[in-house]
């Protein structure tokens, strides 16, 4: 009679998840998640070919929380790419080891970070659409601005040098908006 299974390929790929979000996806190895998971190295490879394999996975779970995250976001802002900058920003200061995997290191999955940003909810179309709708003939263009200014805001509370409040974030970002398209 074959033993039992114990740890489950579900069971590594929750413990390499949690890895990243706490420790940062960096210190995922082999040894480390088999610590990390209660198990040795076995179970692991039982299920992996390689721990690029597991990786993928931490990857494609990274996303879907990212997705989930900005899901959930409150989207209270008529102002275009305010609520998705809001929801990116706040990711950085509540998951800093998950958004420094997605939007911070040399990207290997074949994703850009236009992919990554719209997801799976068409996050930065809807996004653009708003824009268009309003009126603005360059959305894509737009979207870039702000972009920059979002993405050195999150990048700023990794690194501890963002200080604003959530309201003063808003007002910022909604202030840039008016002034690009103007």
């Amino acid at each position: 009679m074959a033993r039992k299974e114990l740890i489950t390929k579900s069971d590594i790929r929750a413990a390499a998840f949690e890895m990243a979000r706490k420790l940062g996806a960096i210190e995922i190895t082999a040894r480390k998640l088999a610590s990390y998971a209660g198990c040795s190295t076995q179970p692991i490879f039982r299920n992996y070919e390689n721990m690029e394999d597991c990786l993928n996975d931490v990857y494609e779970d990274s996303l879907q929380f990212f997705d989930a995250f900005y899901g959930e976001y409150d989207k209270s802002s008529r102002v275009p790419f305010v609520n998705l900058g809001m929801a990116y920003i706040s990711f950085a200061e509540k998951e800093p080891n998950l958004f420094r995997y997605l939007f911070m290191t040399k990207n290997t999955h074949g994703m850009n970070l236009y992919n990554i940003l719209n997801g799976r909810t068409n996050a930065v179309m809807i996004e653009m659409n708003k824009a268009k709708e309003s009126g603005v003939d360059s959305a894509e263009l737009i979207f870039m601005k702000m972009w920059m200014l979002i993405h050195g805001a999150a990048c700023m509370t990794i690194t501890g040098d963002y200080d604003l409040t959530s309201a003063q974030t808003r007002l910022q970002l909604e202030d840039a908006y008016k002034a690009f398209t103007r």
